[in-house]
């Protein structure tokens, strides 16, 4: 079979679509003839190099995937061949005190399919049963291959960490990408006021299409001035924050008395101030959240298979183009999602 790969970390360069043993699943495990996938910030990121993330090399990236079951483990009971999937990338122990508290995001050797284990950007892939979330015949390859990762990290961070209520007060960052773009469905369906940046006028358009009340070019207008006037000067609930270094403190500036910054990512770097001043004066709360877990995977994902969520495509490749696909996402180019097809497929 062929799928894309890389034997060695840096540029696109390093990213090849070509031969690659066909994957024996084990006893728990389930094959799955792969009908589309997506890229996230994540795969990125894995082949760039990690710090402290050593993998096998050639490494196959994705974790974003849907398709069609193929075959399956001995021990699989919930799957059989035929079987529509879509794939849910955090993988757990299912046996520390934080997997047995049903907080299995939280697991003590959680990693994550195509960052610590090979992906799924094949035309087949191995994946436990327990990664695997039945799509319904009527929804398309491209939405149920591109929605799990963002709209499940998306809504644990609102729904479960910042605990949202309708009436709030929700400030999304980057809401063209992938995670940003979901955050925004979600806090506009819990009944919340949505404001959200971007760095062009088609970006801030498509914001408002997901649902946006409110949005800032964060190119032209410091964020933090702009809803301090749109809220008359009182801030927001709840910041999303996923770039990291570069917006923290202006994330926190935006924030009301009590409000709560939730963040599921560092793009622009791990280490900015504390702030810890304005923390402990305005009574704020900063908030971790990775991934979700699987009872919150199939509420997110119910939401998306009825229409009422929806993953926006910016554009659709072949696998074969998935150095480009990479460049779309390191260059910012779009909103939304970037699909991959195998090419035997597409």
């Amino acid at each position: 079979m062929k799928a894309v790969q890389f034997s060695a970390h840096g540029d696109r360069d390093v990213i090849e679509y070509g031969e690659f043993p066909e994957p024996e699943p084990a006893a728990d495990e389930v094959v799955v003839d792969v009908k589309a996938g997506a890229l996230n910030h994540l795969d990125v990121w894995t082949r760039r190099g990690l710090p402290g993330v050593e993998l096998e090399l050639p490494h196959v990236p994705g974790s974003d995937a849907a398709g069609v079951v193929e075959t399956v483990g001995d021990d699989v009971t919930r799957f059989e061949p035929g079987d529509r999937v879509a794939v849910s990338a955090g993988v757990s122990c299912g046996e520390c005190e934080f997997c047995r508290a049903g907080e299995e995001s939280q697991c003590v050797s959680f990693r994550i399919l195509g960052e610590h284990l090979p992906g799924v950007h094949a035309e087949r892939a191995a994946v436990p049963a327990d990664n695997l979330v039945p799509v319904p015949d009527d929804v398309d390859w491209s939405v149920a291959g591109s929605a799990s990762l963002v709209f499940q990290t998306a809504w644990r961070m609102l729904q479960t960490r910042a605990d949202i209520e309708a009436g709030e007060s929700v400030l999304v960052l980057g809401a063209s990408g992938g995670v940003g773009h979901a955050a925004v469905q979600i806090a506009d369906h819990a009944g919340c006021e949505v404001f959200a940046t971007a760095s062009t006028e088609a970006k801030l358009r498509h914001a408002e299409e997901c649902g946006a009340d409110h949005v800032i070019d964060y190119e032209t207008d410091d964020f933090a001035s702009e809803i301090a006037a749109l809220t008359g000067k009182r801030g927001v609930d709840v910041v999303v924050d996923h770039v990291g270094e570069a917006t923290y403190p202006d994330s926190l500036a935006s924030l009301a008395k009590g409000g709560r910054l939730v963040t599921c990512g560092a793009t622009t770097g791990p280490n900015p101030d504390a702030g810890l001043n304005r923390i402990f004066w305005n009574q704020l709360s900063v908030l971790g959240s990775t991934m979700a877990t699987p009872g919150e995977v199939d509420d997110v994902l119910e939401l998306v298979w009825d229409g009422t969520f929806e993953p926006r495509i910016r554009e659709t490749l072949p696998m074969s183009e998935a150095a480009r696909a990479h460049e779309l996402i390191e260059n910012r180019e779009g909103f939304g999602k970037v699909v991959v097809i195998p090419d035997s497929e597409f």
